[in-house]
């Protein structure tokens, strides 16, 4: 397949992921966010790991390393990550809550600073890091009058989300690459045994949380198109062409759907649910694009000198 292509499997698979803010907003007006997270990879998990199945070399894992990324990956981005991101989309529209997960990168180099030895901090890392910090703060609107209101804690429990996220993607990298103790399980078959592990894990969180429960859920059709769409679509389909894209692109170039599904979450959010795209929104996202710029500089400086060698030796 050529590179138009490519960029229509891109477009569509920010497509589904900025939607799938949409349908968790829904969805979470009727049932309990954690136990719609679990829902979700109770589906998606059987979906992905079918096609690691049939796919994969290997499609289960089987040394110690193996065990510990599914493990990290279970209780950090499917658990922590995504009872958080429900639980905020309670409070903030599908724009907010798309926009502030965007900061992911932003954090996980942060992280990766604090965390890994062989990482180093320099004085545009740390300029872009405090663009991301300030896109979030923007889109919060902090005001010690309403320090507890519903947009306010939406936006901490998202970006706890995001954080949860980056601080699992740093403390997974070592077991992926250090010679010795790295894993070589394929990254589908990855994905489906860590959305395995975490659904579990959200149904024992949802039981023992209050208000966490299936009787407190209305299953409204808002709500069963709501899940649908997240577990069949988003997770389903659109991980599918998440692995597809990610041999293609490379984790760098994949990685920036993240900062196309706003878009999407922001055009659906006002389609579908109503949603106004507030200025501040629109402020805190150029602010975080600019600090993943900053952040990244050398990786995207690679990727375009490669992309406009690609360009030319097609044009020869």
């Amino acid at each position: 397949m050529g590179r138009h292509g490519t960029v229509g499997l891109f477009a569509s698979l920010a497509a589904l992921w900025g939607f799938s803010f949409v349908a968790t907003r829904a969805a979470v007006q009727h049932v309990p966010p954690v136990l719609l997270a679990a829902l979700r990879f109770d589906v998606a998990g059987l979906v992905v790991l079918g096609f690691a199945a049939v796919t994969a070399d290997r499609w289960r894992p089987q040394t110690r390393a193996d065990w510990i990324v599914v493990g990290l990956g279970g209780v950090f981005f499917v658990t922590a990550h995504h009872a958080l991101l429900f639980a905020g989309q309670q409070y903030v529209s599908s724009a907010v809550a798309g926009v502030v997960i965007s900061l992911d990168p932003v954090l996980a180099a942060a992280f990766a600073a604090a965390l890994l030895p062989d990482e180093s901090v320099s004085f545009p890392d740390v300029v872009g890091f405090g663009f991301g910090v300030l896109g979030v703060g923007v889109i919060a609107n902090p005001d010690p009058n309403r320090l507890l209101s519903a947009d306010a804690r939406g936006v901490t429990l998202v970006f706890l989300s995001a954080a949860a996220f980056a601080l699992g993607a740093v403390l997974t990298r070592r077991f992926r690459t250090e010679p010795g103790r790295s894993t070589d399980l394929p990254v589908r078959s990855m994905q489906a045994w860590m959305m395995l592990l975490g659904a579990p894990l959200l149904h024992v969180l949802s039981v023992a949380l209050p208000g966490e429960s299936f009787a407190a859920a209305e299953w409204t059709p808002e709500a069963m198109l709501g899940l649908g769409y997240l577990a069949l679509v988003a997770g389903g389909v659109g991980y599918l062409l998440y692995f597809a894209l990610l041999d293609r692109l490379g984790p760098v170039e994949i990685n920036l759907v993240g900062y196309v599904a706003p878009a999407f979450a922001a055009l659906g959010g006002w389609v579908v649910l109503g949603e106004r795209l507030a200025p501040t929104t629109v402020v805190g996202f150029c602010s975080v694009v600019a600090g993943f710029a900053l952040l990244e500089r050398d990786a995207l400086r690679t990727e375009l000198g490669r992309l406009r060698e690609a360009g030319a030796s097609r044009r020869e």
